[in-house]
């Protein structure tokens, strides 16, 4: 497949000028860590342990098999797994011979994959044959008859009789008996400017937009965290976010396979057994959104664990409340870093472990080789402390859409800022705190809901005249949606419309959980709703 980006040389040239791009690709990284440590735990799931060695065996098994079955330089895999060894694996291997991987959280259902299938086009797809109740299977292979381009399904804890699918056992035997050796598969070696990950962001317009990044984009954020945090080999990292998710998929794996750290990943959150883990495996580093860290709180009696090993806690997703700030110092052995960041941008601006206690109510600001401004309507730099559109440019830049220039341009201005769809204050230091967002989007425990195409699917209802959704604040996780809803008739209820819902095939995760019925919205002249004033009903 063609990826049409926005690199150019003069940006390549910058960059290496700045020295941020690490001009490398994660292969290379874990065939030295490999060699430095092979019986090392590499990543430890609720399955199974794979040292680097075992890792690194697995990911060339499986590149072999990759091959074999028809990826090709440029071919998009994309992955519906839980958080599993065998993501990681998949992922290093279809970098390995040069594709491209499309994570998928495993929260989306058939509405959702489709719509990315249609613009990724992979051509496999590894998913399991059930997590948590649900058969993924069947969704593929519904998904397949509307996407032909996908060519073979692969299905982790398969049994190998499912029809039209093929087993993640054997896809690994394929590997194994595959006549291809290293010296080929380093022949299909990519640069690492070429794209390698096509990651999906919700947004206003009902379609997700196909975020492009390279090994440099991706490699530039993980090395600066490492360096910010003084992380090394001997840490050991956790991972409960979605790895499709790019805080997982930058944090949980990218970042400790780089720096030779042992990852311990978590599939279903529940804070006990997050505190279970730290015990258990000495976790110094951990990564999510508000309600983890919440979560992790509301443990009975935390704060008298054996968890001295926990050192560092950055909280993404959402600003940190002050009294869960309050409350981590005390009960606490780590540092809690505020942070902002995109999929377009992996974690932009990050707090310091030296930072003050008011300075980490903020959401930091960016390292060397990037950037943030915050203006008015008419593009001209804000002063100090007054509100504005948050912009950013620099090293974890994305490349493009997927969908193309014209969408990808359409963010950017002549100098290179995108524009970030949030408001943000920034104060005399850099550091900014996020307001709010000019994105029509909820972000309910650090994932973003595609506002507009719930509303969309709720107007179908027949006792629905109109509706807006719009984000209240959530102890726990940050944000809900709550609908605002015209009725047409009888006034549903919220219990209706989320029946809907789940026969629409919207993700759960989407759903509205309030409901507010009123006879008129707030409009503007020309006939949008001004959501502004919902938000303060």
């Amino acid at each position: 497949m063609f990826f049409e980006t926005n690199l150019t040389q003069s940006r390549i040239a910058q960059e290496s000028d700045l020295g941020v791009w690490p001009d490398t690709i994660l292969h290379d990284l874990l065939v030295e860590r490999a060699a430095l440590g092979p019986d090392k735990p590499a990543i430890v799931d609720s399955r199974r342990t794979l040292t680097f060695s075992e890792l690194l065996d697995e990911v060339e098994r499986c590149a072999r098999a990759l091959l074999t079955i028809g990826v090709g330089r440029g071919d998009v895999v994309q992955i519906q797994l839980p958080n599993w060894a065998e993501f990681a694996v998949t992922m290093l291997a279809t970098e390995r011979i040069g594709g491209v991987v499309n994570p998928v959280a495993p929260i989306f259902r058939f509405n959702e994959v489709r719509v990315m299938s249609e613009l990724a086009r992979p051509s496999v797809v590894v998913t399991t044959r059930e997590f948590r109740g649900f058969e993924y299977g069947p969704l593929h292979q519904e998904v397949r008859e509307v996407c032909p381009w996908v060519r073979e399904v692969i299905l982790v804890d398969g049994t190998g009789h499912e029809p039209d699918c093929r087993s993640w056992e054997d896809l690994m035997a394929t590997g194994g008996a595959s006549p291809i050796d290293s010296a080929h598969l380093d022949l299909l070696r990519p640069g690492p400017n070429e794209v390698c990950e096509v990651q999906f962001t919700s947004g206003t317009t009902g379609q997700p937009k196909g975020v492009m990044h390279t090994q440099n984009t991706l490699g530039a954020p993980v090395a600066l965290i490492l360096k910010q945090t003084g992380r090394g080999p001997d840490d050991v990292f956790h991972m409960a976010s979605t790895l499709a998710h790019q805080t997982g998929y930058v944090y949980g794996l990218r970042v400790p396979l780089t720096s030779g750290s042992t990852t311990i990943l978590q599939d279903v959150w529940e804070g006990q057994a997050f505190a279970d883990l730290i015990e258990q495996h000495g976790i110094t580093n951990s990564m999510g959104a508000t309600p983890f860290l919440a979560d992790l709180l509301a443990v009975p009696g935390i704060e008298e664990r054996d968890i001295g090993s926990f050192r560092v806690f950055i909280c993404a997703g959402a600003a940190i409340p002050r009294p869960v700030l309050e409350a981590a110092s005390e009960k606490l052995p780590c540092t809690v870093l505020p942070g902002w960041g995109m999929t377009e941008c992996a974690l932009f601006t990050t707090g310091r472990v030296d930072d003050s206690f008011e300075k980490r109510l903020t959401d930091g600001r960016p390292p060397a080789g990037c950037e943030v401004r915050v203006v008015d309507g008419k593009g001209a730099v804000t002063d100090i402390g007054v509100e504005g559109d948050l912009e950013a440019r620099g090293s974890l830049m994305f490349v493009g859409y997927i969908q193309g220039r014209e969408l990808t341009d359409s963010c950017h201005d002549a100098e290179g800022w995108f524009d970030t769809g949030d408001r943000a204050f920034m104060d005399a230091d850099g550091y900014i705190r996020i307001s709010g967002r000019t994105k029509d989007i909820v972000i309910r425990g650090g994932e973003n809901v595609p506002v507009k195409e719930v509303e969309d699917t709720l107007m179908r209802h027949p006792s629905v005249a109109n509706v807006a959704i719009v984000a209240k604040p959530h102890d726990r996780l940050g944000e809900i949606g709550l609908a605002f809803v015209i009725p047409s008739g009888d006034a549903p209820t919220l219990a209706e419309l989320a029946d809907f819902l789940a026969e629409q095939d919207v993700t759960k995760q989407f759903w509205p959980e309030e409901l507010v019925i009123v006879d008129e919205f707030p409009m503007t002249p020309s006939g949008k709703v001004q959501k502004f004033k919902l938000r303060g009903l």
